[in-house]
């Protein structure tokens, strides 16, 4: 292996590492909070019914 491509890679790597992956794991996190909160908001929240 060359060392123009073992640097591209490790390029790559650490952009994928700490840029990419982090802005994509928030993203489905946030998602599945908004979902929740908007299924609250419309079949209230969990929890035995109110008397």
């Amino acid at each position: 292996m060359s060392k123009s491509t073992r640097r591209r890679e490790l390029i790559t790597f650490l952009i994928l590492a700490f840029g990419i992956w982090p802005i994509v794991a928030v993203g489905i996190v946030g998602g599945y909070g908004f979902l929740v909160w908007g299924l609250q908001i419309i079949y209230g929240p969990p929890g035995p019914p109110a008397h």
